[in-house]
C-alpha cells in the first residue's frame, strides 16, 4: 500500500486532521511543538458514491471501498536539514513515504501558538520547502563527489553525474526536484537516492470553519505558491472534521449545511491524494460484494487481476469489462451486455478508471 506523509510546521493543525482522516487513531493533539514524534500510521477508506451506486445495481450484501495509507509526522522547523528540533527523524521519516500533503495554517488563533509568531502561508511553505531541498543538496553534492571518482573509467556513473550536476543547479536556485525535467529513464537513475522534493505534493490549507465555504486571503496565498510547484490545494478545516466525528450520523449533514459546505474537505483530501499516488480504481461488483481495487495507472487487465490474486494473473484469459457510466445507464449488467456496451478484453489492454471488470482465469 503507497503511503501519503503529512508535514507541516508544529501547530498547523497536523494531528487534529489525521485524528479525523483516522476517527480512531491515536495521535496526541495538544498547543505545543513536536507534540508528534513517532509517526502515527492509518488506513482510510477512500470515499466513492459509485460504490453505493454498484451495490444497489447488483443487490450487494457488502460494499469494500478502497484505501489508503497516511503518516502523521513531525512537525519541523527551520534548520530541520541541520538537525534542529526534530529535523533528522522528520526527514527520515518523508524518505519512506510515496507523497506529501503539506498542511498549511489558514486561521489566525491567538491560543495556538504559531511557532514563527505570526500567520504567514507563504512563509511557512518555503521555510518546510527550503529544509527539503537543503537536505536533498546535501545529499546530491556527496553522491556528485563519489560519481565524480567513479565516472573517469564508467559510462553509466558519468551519465549519473551530469544529471546530479543538473540537480545540483537546480537546487542551489530552491527549486525542487520534481520542477526540473527529467526524462523516465533520469528519474530511474535517482530512485535510489529518495530524494525528499522528488515526491508529488498536495497543499492542505487547513481553515476556520468561518472560512471554510468561502476560504480567506491566506488561501490565496498557498494557491499562489502552488501554481508555481504545478501541485493541487485543498482547502480544509481540521477544526471542523474533529466536531463531525462527535456528531450522530444523521446529524453531520445539517451541521455541514449550517457553515454553506457539502463536507468539510477531508473527502476532496483524500481523493486527491490517492490521485497524487498515481492510484486508480477499478470496480467488482456481484450479489456478495461490490469491491474497489487499487491499481496504479497504466496497468494491464493481467496485472489488475493480480491484484485480486496471483492466480487470476497467471491463468488470465480474458475480461469482461464495462464503463461505470455505461452500466449505470443500462441499469443492470444483463441491459448493458445487450446494448453492446460490455467488452472482452485480453492481456493489452490498459484498465481504466471506473471500468467494472469480471476475470475470467485458467487455475
Amino acid at each position: 500500500m503507497l503511503r501519503a506523509g503529512i508535514v507541516g510546521l508544529p501547530n498547523v493543525g497536523k494531528s487534529t486532521l489525521f485524528n479525523a482522516l483516522v476517527a480512531n487513531a491515536k495521535a496526541e493533539a495538544a498547543n505545543f511543538p513536536f507534540c508528534t514524534i513517532e509517526p502515527n500510521v492509518g488506513v482510510v477508506s477512500v470515499p466513492d458514491e459509485r460504490l453505493n451506486v454498484l451495490s444497489k445495481i447488483s443487490a450487494s450484501k457488502q460494499i469494500v471501498p478502497a484505501r489508503v495509507e497516511f503518516v502523521d509526522i513531525a512537525g519541523l522547523v527551520k534548520g530541520a536539514s541541520k538537525g534542529e528540533g526534530l529535523g533528522n527523524q522528520f526527514l527520515s521519516n518523508i524518505r519512506e513515504v510515496d507523497a506529501i500533503v503539506h498542511v498549511v495554517r489558514c486561521f489566525e488563533n491567538d491560543d495556538i501558538i504559531h511557532v514563527s509568531g505570526s500567520v504567514d502561508p507563504a512563509r511557512d511553505i518555503e521555510t518546510i520547502n527550503l529544509e527539503l531541498v537543503l537536505a536533498d543538496l546535501g545529499q546530491v553534492e556527496k553522491r556528485i563527489e563519489r560519481t565524480r571518482k567513479q565516472a573517469r573509467a564508467n559510462k553509466e556513473a558519468q551519465a549519473e553525474l551530469t544529471i546530479l550536476e543538473t540537480l545540483a543547479a537546480a537546487l542551489n536556485e530552491g527549486k525542487a526536484v520534481r520542477q526540473v525535467d527529467l526524462s523516465e529513464e533520469e528519474t530511474e537513475v535517482i530512485k535510489h537516492l529518495g530524494m525528499l522534493t522528488a515526491k508529488p505534493i498536495i497543499y492542505a490549507a487547513n481553515v476556520s470553519e468561518d472560512d471554510l465555504a468561502t476560504g480567506n486571503e491566506f488561501v490565496e496565498q498557498v494557491r499562489e505558491v502552488a501554481v508555481k510547484d504545478n501541485a493541487q490545494v485543498v482547502v480544509i478545516s481540521a477544526q471542523v472534521e474533529s466536531e463531525l466525528i462527535e456528531l450522530p450520523e444523521e446529524d453531520r449533514a445539517d451541521f455541514l449545511e449550517s457553515l454553506g459546505v457539502e463536507e468539510g474537505g477531508l473527502k476532496s483530501l483524500i481523493r486527491a491524494t490517492y490521485t497524487l499516488l498515481g492510484l486508480r480504481t477499478y470496480f467488482t461488483s456481484g450479489e456478495k460484494e461490490t469491491r474497489a481495487w487499487t491499481i496504479k495507472a497504466g496497468m494491464s487487465a493481467p496485472q489488475a487481476a493480480g491484484v485480486i490474486h496471483s492466480d487470476f494473473e497467471r491463468g488470465f484469459i480474458r475480461a469482461e469489462t464495462v464503463a461505470y457510466d455505461d452500466l449505470v445507464n443500462s441499469g443492470s449488467i444483463h441491459g448493458a451486455k445487450e446494448k453492446g456496451l460490455v467488452r472482452s478484453e485480453g492481456k493489452e489492454y490498459i484498465v481504466k478508471e471506473g471500468d467494472v471488470m469480471l476475470f475470467r482465469f485458467n487455475v
